[in-house]
């Protein structure tokens, strides 16, 4: 019932949506017109049409890069576990000082966030060490 459907060509980012690798079609093309999506090694607007075989790159949040090679075209929401079938991930692994210094940055930008922004004794202080 809810098959991939074997078309020729689909848009980059109305496949980008239902592969699920972005949560909604406007993110997809937000990336896309960003220059954050290369296929087969161009940067690619949200119109361009795709089809299986072609190499798309991704550069996610913090400089990570995801690697996809199309298997199958869908132009329909299906299942997220039917749509990662649509793709095989070509990223490399990651080393383990990767994942120790994902693993650290997590930590510190959950602390930052954790602390808020300044309140004004707080900013006073800060200016005051500045020299304003």
């Amino acid at each position: 019932m809810n098959e991939p459907e074997d078309l020729p060509e689909v848009r980059l980012d109305v496949w980008l949506d239902v592969a699920c690798l972005f949560r909604t079609r406007s993110e997809a093309q937000k990336a896309c017109k960003g220059g954050k999506v290369e296929v087969n090694g161009t940067s690619a607007k949200p119109h361009r049409l795709i089809r299986p075989g072609d190499r798309i790159r991704i550069t996610r949040p913090f400089g990570r890069k995801q690697s996809v090679t199309v298997l199958v075209l869908a132009g329909h929401h299906i299942p997220k576990n039917e749509a990662r079938a649509l793709y095989e991930d070509t990223t490399p692994p990651l080393s383990a000082e990767e994942i120790e210094l994902r693993r650290v940055e997590r930590a510190y930008r959950a602390a930052a966030t954790a602390a808020g922004p300044p309140d004004r004794r707080e900013r006073r202080r800060l200016r005051k060490l500045k020299g304003y």
